[in-house]
């Protein structure tokens, strides 16, 4: 396992981290600690929650396994959690007011049995709550001791900014990561909140790095069915059956993963990892599998290294389709920050 400093921080990640959506909810205890034992066993420290997932299961799930294992395997547990949506623990509020973040802080620390965390996320942009007061409230924990750095999660590229500027001004703890879903499917991030996340020192947690599991390759050209995510409901989120089958790039990214993964002896999961993993500002890459066989294939990702051959293929067939200005050929190169000649 390759470790990587957080964004600007001193602190080592995991290159993978493990997501626990999953837990509580499509896995069950048992199969949880396996995941997280085997996570660490392997060299995996950055373990990601949600006051949310599975209504504070997972957050429960994980504390519990915290406290069943010797502190020689625990100490090593780099601790991320989110919070701003609705939760029983908040009564029902909602947003990044000072008074719904503290309340969820404190259910989140509670259900883990811990007296901090190491990264503490706004989970969403919140249009309602003036960002000072987000970022105060973030300062002011840090400073307190219950979380040892803040970020954000699902923020586009002007929010981050912003959010970077303001606690510059008023000298408040800048965030340090930022969680985005990032992908071979989802790659306009690339155009200006990659830009911004490393410009202002962030490091990147990409979520969803396997497309809600259409990187994998278990999706073909008929409507999906039997026990996989699209198979029990087809029109899931974001990774909606007829919302990507229909767009001939998926399968065009999908024949490019599968000729690397065919070349290489590997599968198309690890393929599609690695390449995340290998992009500009991400720290870590977050895996959140249904079952130990698949988190043990994808911990496989952490051994490949994509040539650059390869990572230009995936590039290629992955490209974001932009119009000419200012992100296409007649615009700013984002890598270069220079205006075309003829400009």
């Amino acid at each position: 396992m390759e470790y990587r400093l957080l964004g600007r921080t001193g602190m080592p990640v995991s290159a993978y981290g493990l997501g626990t959506m999953t837990f509580g909810a499509e896995t069950g205890e048992d199969e949880s600690f396996a995941q997280l034992d085997a996570f660490i066993a392997a060299g995996g420290t950055l373990v990601d929650t949600a006051d949310v997932y599975a209504g504070g299961a997972s957050e429960e799930i994980v504390g519990r396994w915290l406290r069943e294992r010797p502190s020689d395997v625990t100490d090593h547990v780099v601790l991320v959690t989110k919070g701003r949506f609705p939760s029983a623990a908040t009564r029902g509020s909602e947003g990044t007011s000072r008074r719904h973040l503290r309340r969820a802080l404190e259910g989140s620390l509670r259900r883990l049995g811990v007296d901090h965390v190491d990264v503490y996320l706004t989970h969403a942009w919140d249009p309602l709550t003036p960002l000072e007061e987000t970022l105060s409230f973030l300062d002011d924990a840090v400073r307190a001791g219950h979380i040892l750095y803040g970020g954000v999660s699902n923020y586009v590229g002007w929010q981050l900014q912003k959010a970077c500027d303001l606690a510059r001004v008023h000298n408040w703890t800048v965030p340090i990561a930022l969680q985005p879903s990032y992908s071979l499917l989802v790659r306009d991030i690339e155009w200006e909140i990659v830009p911004a996340a490393i410009d202002n020192g962030l490091g990147i947690l990409a979520w969803s790095p396997l497309g809600g599991g259409w990187l994998t390759g278990k999706y073909g050209r008929e409507t999906p069915s039997g026990s996989t995510r699209l198979g029990e409901d087809p029109g899931r989120g974001l990774e909606a059956y007829d919302r990507r089958a229909q767009r001939d790039q998926t399968w065009q990214i999908l024949d490019a993963v599968r000729a690397v993964a065919t070349s290489r002896g590997v599968s198309l999961a690890q393929v599609a990892l690695a390449w995340v993993a290998q992009k500009p500002g991400v720290s870590s890459v977050l895996l959140g599998a249904r079952s130990g066989e698949h988190l043990t294939d994808n911990l496989r990702a952490a051994r490949l290294r994509l040539t650059e051959e390869e990572m230009a293929a995936l590039d290629a067939a992955s490209a974001p389709h932009v119009g000419d200005y200012p992100y296409g050929a007649d615009g700013v190169d984002q890598r270069t920050r220079r205006l075309p000649a003829s400009v």
